[in-house]
């Protein structure tokens, strides 16, 4: 990543930006800050009365594929030793990142994800800030990326975590921009190709609602949303007195209902929690990591909720290797299963097979 994007190999996620490189890039940007505030002042009240209208009534569940429900983040540098990691789990659904600034290595990915054999795969686009600014670029990238991945799957996600600056969107405009390109190449090359987005981390709907009701002319093959609850501890537990994990799906799918922009399919594309004593690898404080008992405790709380709830087509867990919040630890170059693995192991069992 160029300056002053800088990647953190330790969490796989971009570094904090300093408060001087966050105002420096939001200069010029106040139409849009504007238009987010005036579309959420019109929405916002409309969707959470429509919330509490459909909280009273009873509907009737949708039908979910169980067997592509659970899914797992799968990244390049962690190796093929996950290959025979996701068949020990026997999970179907797969994610995995490509990153637009490692296009010089795009073949790479592309045999990386081959063996996984036929697996569903969900490709993540992870964007770069010269591709937000060179739409000409972005054309040129995306078309190769299409390409190169179009044999594999046919379902990519655009952009990650869209309303966090250091990822590379200062507004959700850019992203709707970058977003209505990529569209564009598709419409005009690979009309088979469907499309997910738009990427919101964290309960944060004010992000969501923008990017459902505004005048691009776009529309998502699916929603994704990166829901994180692990702030709150249990997913049980409640944010804003209101939202437990449960109610934060019901207010996405309202928002998804009065919108004409989307399918009304949602793929929760990262969750996970962060886990005590593995810093600098959890990419939280110490505060809000939780020891690996109550990390498997919690992830099946999270499926058990999701899969009840019935408006979620898939949840990919993130993520298979990693050693500050994932299935495998892989400290010290040795893989070693935590007990959420064979957790995650024995749910997809005793719900699939």
């Amino acid at each position: 990543m160029k300056l002053p994007f800088v990647w953190d190999y330790y969490s796989d996620q971009p570094y904090i930006l300093k408060k001087e490189d966050k105002k420096r890039l939001r200069k010029g940007y106040t139409l849009d800050f504007l238009k987010l505030f005036l579309t959420n002042i019109i929405y916002f009240p409309y969707l959470l009365i429509k919330f509490f209208i459909i909280k009273l009534k009873k509907s009737s569940p949708e039908v979910i594929d169980k067997r592509l429900f659970y899914g797992v983040c799968v990244n390049l540098d962690k190796g093929v030793a996950q290959y025979e990691l996701v068949e020990e789990l026997g999970v179907e659904s797969l994610q995995m990142r490509f990153f637009l600034n490692d296009m010089a290595n795009i073949d790479i990915y592309v045999e990386f994800v081959k063996g996984f054999g036929d697996k569903n795969i969900l490709i993540t686009v992870i964007q770069s800030r010269e591709h937000i600014e060179d739409s000409k670029l972005l054309r040129q990238d995306i078309k190769i990326v299409f390409e190169k991945f179009k044999d594999i799957t046919n379902e990519f996600m655009i952009g990650n975590a869209v309303n966090r600056i250091k990822w590379g969107f200062v507004t959700i405009e850019e992203y709707l921009r970058f977003y209505e390109i990529v569209q564009s190449v598709r419409d005009e090359y690979f009309k088979d190709i469907k499309l997910v987005g738009s990427s919101i981390i964290d309960f944060e709907y004010h992000f969501t609602i923008r990017t459902l009701f505004n005048h691009f002319k776009i529309r998502f093959d699916a929603i994704s949303s990166l829901l994180y609850v692990d702030r709150r501890g249990s997913p049980k537990n409640k944010q804003y007195w209101i939202f437990d994990l449960n109610n934060k799906i019901i207010f996405l799918k309202t928002i998804l209902k009065a919108s004409y922009k989307t399918e009304k399919k949602i793929y929760i594309t990262e969750t996970n929690w962060p886990l005590s004593g593995t810093a600098p690898y959890a990419p939280t404080s110490e505060k809000e990591c939780v020891n690996e008992e109550d990390y498997s405790t919690f992830m099946l709380e999270y499926f058990d909720i999701t899969l009840k709830n019935a408006q979620i087509e898939r949840v990919y867990w993130h993520q298979l290797i990693s050693a500050g919040y994932g299935l495998v630890d892989n400290r010290n170059g040795i893989l070693r299963k935590r007990e959420a693995f064979y957790a995650f192991k024995r749910m997809i069992s005793e719900n699939i097979y």
